[in-house]
């Protein structure tokens, strides 16, 4: 049964925007939440969010709130849509504002550098909540916003509130599926994002269909051994937050991850691709936790290794290139 109450959003960014627009079509009233009042005001007053959703008209229902306890106030649904590296110093801030049986929705996509935790642990440990889901899948902000057809995956051990945020977000246009898998379903959405700055570094370099087709498919690879290594359902990772997921970040000229390798294969530092970004590259900074879990869990991730090498060694792309293709022969 879809939530009858408001909808906080907290997180102004692209695709906490998207899914903003999803609810609204749908009459909800929604909130959004962002660090700057400034730019929120900005957004209240124009209906776009010039950063980070261009060319989209926003809802004139859409709210957008500065103060975080005016903004949770009598939510029935929390969705958070923080990038990693800042998602415990917002959510701490939360601590108290939500009830238990109120649940929240992580579209959050990546693994915390410092503790390796995922987003819905970095939820349950900062901000307290009780009845968490997390939602990943082959879903660019600017398509969802312009109402073209998505599929997604939202999961969660509560399987009430996993049904709750599939009735409330479900739209002709915006399909979601359950899943039990939490696990597996936030590493996949984690650890595609370092598989595509190898595909824009793949796509930079010019190195053709057949190596990208390769890439992908030992990247999926990666993902489904470390996934598995954690206690993932290996099956998560042939759905929509695993190789769907994959195939469109590494696919799509809207990708944020491929577009920085694009620029790596092409000889720029990372140091200045970053400086010129407005939005995160989730990637980046996952390459480190990616590497970290690995070794912490025994699971050979090759792809992954170089492209930690790559962004934090200066290593030149195509020595990572062929070390991958000149390693020891094995079976598939």
């Amino acid at each position: 049964m879809s939530v009858q109450g408001p909808v906080t959003i907290i997180g102004d960014g692209g695709w906490g925007t998207a899914v903003a627009t999803v609810l609204c079509s749908k009459n909800l009233p929604v909130t959004i939440w962002g660090h700057d009042p400034a730019y929120l005001e900005e957004m209240a007053a124009t209906r776009t969010n010039r950063l980070f959703l261009p060319g989209v008209q926003l809802p004139d229902s859409l709210r957008f709130e500065p103060d975080l306890e005016r903004a949770l106030a009598g939510a029935a649904l929390v969705i958070t849509a923080v990038p990693t590296k800042f998602l415990r110093s917002v959510v701490e801030r939360c601590r108290g504002l939500v009830p238990p049986q109120v649940g929240v929705v992580s579209l959050t996509k990546g693994v915390e550098q410092e503790t390796l935790l995922r987003p819905s642990e970095i939820l349950a440990a900062s901000m307290g909540a009780e009845r968490i889901a997390v939602l990943s899948g082959p879903s660019h902000a600017e398509e969802v916003a312009h109402r073209r057809p998505t599929t997604v995956v939202v999961s969660s051990t509560d399987d009430a509130l996993a049904r709750q945020a599939q009735a409330t977000l479900m739209t002709p246009f915006f399909r979601l599926y359950t899943s039990p898998d939490t696990v597996g379903v936030e590493l996949g959405g984690a650890i595609k994002n370092v598989i595509a700055l190898a595909a824009g570094i793949c796509t930079g370099l010019e190195l053709g269909d057949n190596a990208m087709a390769a890439l992908l498919t030992r990247g999926l690879a990666e993902m489904t051994r470390l996934g598995v290594a954690l206690g993932a359902d290996a099956r998560t990772f042939s759905g929509l937050s695993g190789m769907g997921d994959l195939v469109v970040t590494c696919t799509s000229p809207f990708g944020r991850n491929r577009a920085v390798g694009i620029q790596i294969g092409r000889g720029r530092s990372l140091e200045q691709i970053l400086a010129s970004m407005e939005q995160v590259a989730e990637g980046v900074t996952t390459a480190v936790s990616a590497r970290a879990l690995a070794g912490r869990s025994g699971v050979e991730m090759p792809i992954v290794e170089q492209v930690w090498r790559v962004l934090y060694e200066g290593r030149d792309p195509r020595e990572g290139v062929t070390e991958l293709m000149t390693r020891q022969p094995r079976p598939e």
